[in-house]
């Protein structure tokens, strides 16, 4: 009987440890990463059901950059209190809000397959989805929109009033929430 290559690479990142800043699974995407993960012709390679943060602004990525990351709904009161605190704490420092969509990579085993999956979720609604990987392995990258990112803090100074402030939390958690109504659809779909 021959190998099966993509069960073996499957069944291997499968039982990998988590090696994301967060150690664990984001619980609001974990039943769609399941769900993918339990069809024969997919498994998940890395994914985030989407996160506001403060993060160091720098041209090159490295793994202390980020300040505070919020994976749910976000408060004023909480947000303003972490900014104020990141402000004393970062008096030479650039420092920018950013909001990070969804986005879930997914090996596929064929290019039928992950033709499949690429329609399941435009009809979910997620927006950016592409193929980021062909040759070794076939790689579907989905993304919904609605991402923020702006300076928030410039050497030791906050950038807005409370009021933009206000607007961010409500942006957001607008975002958010729209998301993750993308992921449950998408989840609805996968089967």
């Amino acid at each position: 009987m021959p190998r099966d290559f993509f069960i073996q690479r499957k069944n291997a990142v499968l039982s990998k440890l988590d090696k994301s800043s967060k150690q664990s699974w984001d619980k609001k995407i974990l039943f769609l990463c399941e769900k993918i993960n339990s069809l024969e012709n997919y498994y998940t390679t890395s994914s985030c059901s989407g996160r506001a943060l403060f993060m160091i602004y720098q041209e090159k990525k490295q793994d202390d950059l980020f300040c505070k990351v919020y994976h749910d709904l976000i408060s004023f009161s909480v947000l303003k209190k972490d900014l104020n605190e990141l402000c004393r704490r970062s008096k030479n420092k650039s420092i920018k809000f950013k909001l990070d969509p969804p986005i879930l990579h997914i090996a596929c085993r064929s290019m039928k397959d992950a033709k499949s999956l690429y329609e399941k979720a435009k009809i979910a609604g997620w927006k950016k989805i592409g193929l980021v990987s062909w040759e070794k392995r076939i790689v579907l990258e989905i993304i919904c929109t609605g991402k923020l990112e702006f300076p928030i803090i410039e050497n030791g100074k906050i950038l807005i009033d409370d009021n933009f402030l206000k607007i961010i939390v409500k942006q957001a958690n607008f975002k958010m929430k729209n998301s993750w109504e993308k992921i449950k659809r998408l989840e609805k779909a996968v089967k």
